[in-house]
């Protein structure tokens, strides 16, 4: 019985989840790519895009140089973005809590993310920025960010390990007040 009763309660916690979070039905999307190239591994369920690389599910757009993306065998998605040599790979979506709420993001390295969890890691000069509308709601800069889409939670870091190091560099962040008065 307990063999089946974990999963059942692990099924309602997902049920909940997603209720809680209707603007988030990227999750029931199909993933989309356009590339310049791609090779298949059918047995290692290895996907590799290159050139000029988007990745759109439903609100998330990913642009990058490349990305190799695998599968699980539940058919979850892990995705790592390369910027090309001096470039950058960035990620845009919507976020919960408002009609036109987005956060965009970069990295001068890579990006990670990963479909099942719907964490975002970025690695190198990563920038995120929370927009209301076009307007910049608040903004943050470091080595590491991981951002989770589900929790909207986002933690920075000062080296592109994930690791703060005394030492290693500062992080930035720019928060706007919250408290401005309506009609002005």
């Amino acid at each position: 019985m307990k063999r089946f009763s974990l999963p059942m309660l692990f099924m309602l916690g997902i049920a909940v989840v997603n209720g809680a979070q209707a603007e988030k039905a990227d999750a029931d999307k199909p993933t989309n790519v356009e590339a310049n190239q791609m090779a298949y591994d059918d047995v290692r369920q290895v996907n590799t895009f290159t050139g000029s690389v988007v990745l759109t599910r439903g609100t998330l757009t990913m642009k990058a140089d490349k990305m190799i993306m695998t599968q699980s065998p539940e058919g979850y998605q892990f995705a790592t973005l390369f910027a090309a040599p001096g470039g950058l790979t960035t990620f845009r979506q919507k976020r919960d809590g408002g009609p036109n709420l987005w956060i965009e993001g970069q990295a001068g390295d890579r990006i990670e993310y990963d479909s099942k969890t719907e964490v975002a890691k970025l690695f190198s000069k990563a920038k995120i920025k929370l927009l209301d509308g076009g307007k910049p709601t608040d903004e943050v800069e470091g080595e590491f960010i991981s951002y989770d889409s589900r929790a909207e939670f986002y933690s920075v870091n000062n080296t592109p390990t994930g690791e703060s190091k005394p030492g290693a560099g500062r992080i930035k962040a720019v928060i706007q007040p919250r408290n401005e008065t309506k009609g002005k």
